[in-house]
């Protein structure tokens, strides 16, 4: 683990501290963590690649643009990344509405419907996590813009990498839905920001207080059935 005395300036407060004490005494399953990571990523990289260049082809010939979608997120020690995602939306679609996706959004595409549903745009962040920025089981990454609006508690979670899934995840699977009565995009990310968020938050901070490996593989066999449901 990083030293406290090195850590980003904005997470050195009291409540992060707490979080880091405990996760100092799990150094061996920090160790398990990142070693996991790098094996069953590559793996399933290897394993999975005649799937990706099948989607990769889908989405070049269903839709103008890109087939790959980066874009900046924070991560461990609120270090900015670039999350890459097979493309679900229109190109620029961050920028014709809101940062958080409706249930029936116009911006997605018909392939994306599809590669949402089963969350097969999230493959390519195999690679995310191969590199260190992201782990299976961890806080979903955010924009900077959301996690400025982090309280000092929900800073916490930035002492780890952040995940492709998470108990907040499962839990708010149909997050679109319940942001799809919203009028506006002003309204739409009020209701996330003062809402759902600390709502996910506290999913998130449970599993930093209970943290092993353990916890993130049954967190992953979760994740599965949920979406094979």
């Amino acid at each position: 683990m990083i030293n406290f005395k090195n850590l980003h300036s904005d997470l050195k407060n009291k409540e992060v501290k707490i979080f880091y004490d405990k996760l100092k005494t799990k150094r061996f399953n920090l160790i398990l963590k990142r070693l996991f990571d790098l094996l069953v990523s590559l793996s399933l990289i290897i394993l999975l690649s005649p799937l990706m260049l099948i989607i990769f082809i889908f989405i070049k010939l269903t839709s103008k643009g890109p087939a790959f979608y980066f874009q900046k997120r924070v991560t461990k020690n609120k270090k900015i990344f670039k999350i890459i995602k097979f493309r679900t939306m229109v190109i620029n679609a961050d920028k014709i509405g809101t940062l958080v996706t409706l249930e029936n959004d116009p911006r997605i595409t018909k392939i994306g419907k599809i590669l949402r549903k089963f969350r097969l745009d999230e493959i390519p962040q195999l690679f995310n996590i191969l590199s260190g920025d992201m782990s299976f089981v961890g806080t979903r990454p955010e924009v900077l813009k959301y996690v400025e609006q982090y309280t000092d508690k929900m800073k916490a979670t930035l002492l780890l990498p952040a995940g492709v899934t998470s108990l907040a995840s499962i839990k708010f699977k149909d997050e679109d839905k319940l942001l799809n009565d919203t009028k506006d995009t002003e309204s739409t990310e009020k209701i996330y920001i003062e809402k759902i968020l600390p709502e996910k938050m506290k999913y998130n901070l449970e599993y930093l207080d209970n943290f092993n490996l353990w916890l993130d593989i049954k967190i992953m066999f979760k994740t599965f059935f949920a979406v094979i449901k």
